[in-house]
């Protein structure tokens, strides 16, 4: 009846394993008491659970985000003290098949539980309002997107405590994850769970491409629009023509698995390394999917902290459309190694150094913005600035490493893992972070604590360096990536170096932690409901902070490129628009939430072999999507009289724009 469930599942026998979680149980617990002592249940299902207001879904992607930052970030510190331990007699804490548990899970997560919904979620909050839209095209496919990827995410947080994860790698290479290599559980939770998300993305990207090419204001031509907008823009179609194949990769997979077929297998027809150049063809553009919305945040974190208009914004969002094209033809730079010929080689060797280039046309746009500007070092800035002195370093280790030769010798070593972190943390995380700080009154209406933010910055770039720059000579020196032990003993003191590093990253996120505390503790003294407090140049600075739920009481006309800016530099007030008019929104519904329980209890038993659930949840997942298609009650009417009565409010909380020097 349970498949292959049995309490042998749980890993008694493991401290560490179950010290996680019976943390995470209390941790849960104690949300859910305060929940109920608060008594925040109903408002909880009416306003958040079944919403289908993307602002509110796009904070709830943040939070995903949060606590899969955690999550990751907790394997991170267990495979650096690990390594810095395990030198000759000394095992360390982790076993090899924990060890590789790990940092299968760390891969996982950080790429596609952590920085996919921090991306999803600040593209929900500031999109429409950036395009002058009320909503995304489709509100109830938003909605389903979100639980989607935390049914995902459920299962791989579930793995930690029912079976285990896989050991193969985030990427999964077969045969490894073939069933005669994992017989156990664990590629199975690492398969479902990306099966599940990847659709919620793939959801997420059709939605988001039609909006923007949609829903914009009138006026807002394609080269009118703001580069954040810009840059999501092409990532939305790199989604849409990268995830498929992810898809594909995964379905093929689970036929070698659960149907004995053979795909990827090393016998009956099978080839191995068809899998290793469809995960490839989908993983290289993820990449740029998590990257290219960073860029964006950062052209608009620039342009107004240095008080000046873009420079260069033609050739940013040319530069953009280049790394957009390109990033489907760098993929066999992953496997140089794996025999596929000095011409083959060549060309993706020169491939990905061109794409370097559209990058370095960005960089000289901001460093030129900058100049002669009034740069303003707020936390926003500051994790600019940081980008920029760090993920340099990271590109010019990319162009060592497109070199063949070159990437022959270091390429399966701890070269290649300082390089990746060295662009996906500055080129992402620190843009994602910029953007957090950035916007967050335009989510809850006041500023987070900048002290705390400055604090947090310096923690994370110096345990940055310290954390991955060790790595780079160790790789020079030889040391493999992915090691559980080792006897060279010339390696262990930059690997203490490296873990300290760690430890400086671990205090960066304390101090995000502190700082959202701190600052909702002050929020009454930090409130601004009057737009946009850091004096941004686009549409959502019309709006104010948060914005009601249909973000713009008239649906604004734009003139230029950067109309807002401009009203700014005049000295220019809101003026009230001569009358209202009724506006049409998204109901909530459940049937978003409810869809993403299915699908994580689909996940589950299809991981198990309970087919009975599994057939169970799918016909009801069918039952649901059917139900929602008759709901003839979906949208509801904001009377005209209601709007006026909230935009007078907010009109006369809102000062005169200050003239821009």
């Amino acid at each position: 009846m349970f498949g292959k469930l049995s309490l042998s599942a749980i890993p008694y026998h493991d401290p560490i394993v179950m010290g996680a979680v019976v943390g995470s149980i209390l941790a849960a617990l104690g949300v859910l008491a305060l929940i109920t002592y608060f008594k925040k249940w109903p408002s909880l299902w009416q306003e958040w659970l079944t919403s289908s207001d993307h602002k509110k879904i796009g904070i709830m992607y943040i939070i995903l985000a949060l606590i899969m930052l955690l999550r990751g970030f907790s394997d991170a510190i267990m495979m650096r003290g690990q390594q810095a331990m395990a030198l000759g007699a000394s095992q360390g804490f982790l076993p090899p098949d924990h060890f590789n548990q790990v940092f299968s899970a760390h891969g996982t997560i950080m790429i596609l539980f952590m920085a996919m919904p921090f991306l999803s979620g600040l593209m929900n909050l500031i999109v429409p309002q950036q395009i002058g839209a009320r909503d995304v095209a489709f509100p109830f496919l938003n909605a389903v997107s979100l639980w989607l990827a935390v049914a995902g995410a459920l299962l791989v947080m579930v793995s930690l405590g029912v079976g285990e994860f896989s050991k193969a790698g985030w990427s999964g290479y077969t045969p490894l994850t073939e069933l005669a290599y994992s017989p156990d559980t664990g590629v199975d939770y690492w398969l479902w769970s990306l099966q599940i998300s990847g659709l919620g993305t793939l959801l997420t990207g059709v939605n988001f491409l039609v909006t923007i090419l949609k829903m914009r204001a009138p006026g807002m031509t394609l080269m009118r629009m703001p580069l954040f907008t810009w840059n999501l823009l092409l990532t939305n179609v790199l989604i849409v023509f990268s995830f498929p194949i992810l898809t594909v990769a995964l379905a093929l997979l689970a036929l070698d698995r659960y149907c004995g077929m053979h795909f990827f297998t090393n016998e009956l027809g099978g080839n191995s390394m068809m899998y290793v150049n469809l995960f490839w063809t989908w993983g290289h553009p993820e990449v740029y999917i998590v990257v290219l919305p960073a860029f964006g945040i950062y052209s608009e974190v620039v342009a107004t902290f240095s008080s000046k208009k873009l420079f260069g914004y033609t050739s940013l969002v040319w530069a953009t459309a280049a790394i957009m094209l390109l990033s489907f033809s760098v993929w066999v730079h992953h496997f140089f190694t794996m025999g596929a010929g000095a011409n083959v080689n060549i060309f993706f060797g020169i491939s990905t150094m061109i794409i370097g280039i559209p990058t370095g046309v960005k960089v000289f746009n901001w460093l030129f913005t900058m100049y002669r500007g009034r740069v303003r070092l707020t936390t926003p800035m500051l994790w600019t600035i940081g980008f920029l002195t760090t993920f340099v370093l990271g590109g010019l280790t990319g162009v060592l490493l497109s070199v063949p030769p070159a990437n022959y010798v270091i390429h399966n070593s701890l070269f290649l893992i300082a390089h990746f972190h060295n662009t996906l943390i500055p080129g992402t995380l620190f843009g994602f972070f910029a953007g957090y700080s950035y916007w967050f009154p335009k989510a809850v209406g006041f500023r987070l604590n900048e002290t705390w933010g400055k604090r947090s910055f310096w923690f994370w770039l110096t345990g940055f360096y310290l954390a991955f720059m060790p790595l780079y000579i160790l790789g020079f020196m030889g040391m493999p990536r992915r090691m559980q032990h080792y006897d060279n003993p010339d390696w262990q003191p930059l690997l203490i170096v490296a873990a300290f590093g760690t430890a400086l990253i671990l205090a960066g996120i304390a101090c995000t932690l502190v700082q959202l505390y701190v600052s909702f503790r002050d929020r009454h003294a930090n409130r601004d409901l009057t737009g946009d407090p850091w004096d941004g140049r686009t549409l959502e600075w019309a709006t104010s902070s948060p914005p009601a739920v249909y973000n713009f009481a008239t649906i604004p006309v734009v003139e230029d490129r950067d109309a807002f800016w401009d009203m700014k530099e005049r000295g220019l007030a809101y003026q009230r628009p001569d009358r209202y008019e009724d506006i049409v929104m998204p109901k909530n519904t459940g049937h978003g939430f409810v869809i993403g329980v299915l699908a994580f209890v689909f996940g589950f038993a299809m991981i198990w072999h309970i087919w009975w659930l599994a057939l169970a949840s799918f016909l009801a997942l069918a039952a649901t999507l059917i139900a929602k298609s008759f709901d003839d009650d979906a949208y509801a009417i904001i009377p005209a009289a209601e709007v006026e009565r909230i935009e007078t409010l907010r009109l006369r909380a809102m000062p005169q724009p200050a003239r821009v020097s």
